[in-house]
C-alpha cells in the first residue's frame, strides 16, 4: 500500500497546527550562515520527524539540523528529507509563496515527494513510477512553450556563475523570468506547465529532493549544469537546469552551457 496518503495527511495536519497559526506572528532569526529560521521551522521539524517515523520508521534529514548529523545520516540506505518551511523569508514578510517540503530517498534518489502550501492549500505530490499531482489532479496542467523565446523562466541569479548570470541579463533567450524564493515550489510551478523553464546555480538536498521528483513524474527533463544525470550530483550543493517538456529542454540547457 502506498505511504503517500498518510504522508500528504501528515503534512496537512502539521501546517494546520504549527505553521498558519505563527504565520505573520513569529520573530526572524538566522544560522551562522546568514540564513532565516523561526520557532515555526524547529516546530514544523520536530513535527514532521515524530509523524513520518510513524508512516515509517527510518532516519530522517531536516534543514533544521546539524550539518554533520545530516552527512552522517546520508549513509542510510533509506531516508526522509524534510524542509519544515521552504522560503523562510517569504513566510515572515508575509509573502504567501512558501511551503512544506517531504520527500522519501532511497539508495540517494527520491521515490515519494510532497510539497504544500499552507496558504493557497495547493498540495503537490509525486510517487516514481506514478506520476505526479495537484490535488487529485494528473500534472502538468498545461503544455509549456517549446519555443525558449517564448517561455517563461524561473531564474534564482545570486547562485549562478557571473559569466553566465550576465549573459542572461544582457541577452535573455527567454521571454520573462521570475524568482519567488521557494525551490520547492518552483519545481512545482514547472511541473505544473506555470514556469515553463528552470535554472539554479545551486541547492541544497532539502530544496529539491521532493520537487524535482514531482518535475520528472509530471513528464519534464531536468540536469545539472554540468552533468547530464541530475540524481548523481554531489547531493549538498547541486545546479538545476530544467524544463516541462524535452524539446524546449534541449533548447535551454545548450544556451545556458554555451553550445
Amino acid at each position: 500500500m502506498s505511504l503517500l496518503p498518510e504522508v500528504r495527511a501528515a503534512v496537512r495536519r502539521i501546517s494546520i497546527e504549527e505553521i498558519l497559526p505563527r504565520y505573520l506572528k513569529v520573530a526572524r532569526q538566522r544560522k551562522e550562515d546568514g540564513s532565516l529560521f523561526t520557532e515555526a521551522d524547529l516546530a514544523v521539524q520536530e513535527a514532521l520527524t515524530r509523524e513520518l517515523s510513524k508512516i515509517l520508521p527510518v532516519p530522517l534529514i531536516g534543514e533544521e539540523m546539524d550539518k554533520a548529523r545530516q552527512r552522517t545520516l546520508w549513509e542510510s540506505d533509506e531516508i526522509w528529507c524534510v524542509d519544515p518551511i521552504d522560503g523562510t523569508s517569504n513566510f515572515v514578510n508575509g509573502i504567501p509563496y512558501f511551503a512544506v517540503s517531504v520527500a522519501l530517498m532511497r539508495g540517494g534518489k527520491s521515490i515519494l515527494g510532497v510539497v504544500y502550501n499552507p496558504v493557497s492549500q495547493e498540495m503537490f505530490s509525486a510517487l516514481k513510477g506514478g506520476g505526479a499531482h495537484l490535488g487529485e489532479e494528473a500534472l502538468p496542467h498545461r503544455q509549456a512553450s517549446v519555443r525558449l523565446q517564448g517561455a517563461i523562466a524561473s531564474v534564482d541569479f545570486k547562485r549562478l556563475p557571473r559569466e553566465l548570470a550576465n549573459r542572461l541579463v544582457l541577452s535573455p533567450p527567454y521571454s520573462s523570468q521570475r524568482n519567488f524564493g521557494a525551490c520547492s515550489l518552483e519545481w512545482c510551478y514547472v511541473a505544473a506547465g506555470r514556469f515553463d523553464a528552470y535554472l539554479h546555480g545551486g541547492q541544497q538536498l532539502w530544496d529539491y529532493a521532493a520537487g524535482a521528483l514531482i518535475l520528472e513524474e509530471a513528464g519534464g527533463s531536468l540536469c545539472c549544469m554540468d552533468r547530464d544525470d541530475f540524481w548523481e550530483s554531489p547531493p549538498w550543493t547541486r545546479s538545476a537546469i530544467a524544463a516541462q517538456n524535452a524539446e524546449l529542454f534541449g533548447k535551454w540547457r545548450d544556451w545556458i552551457r554555451g553550445r
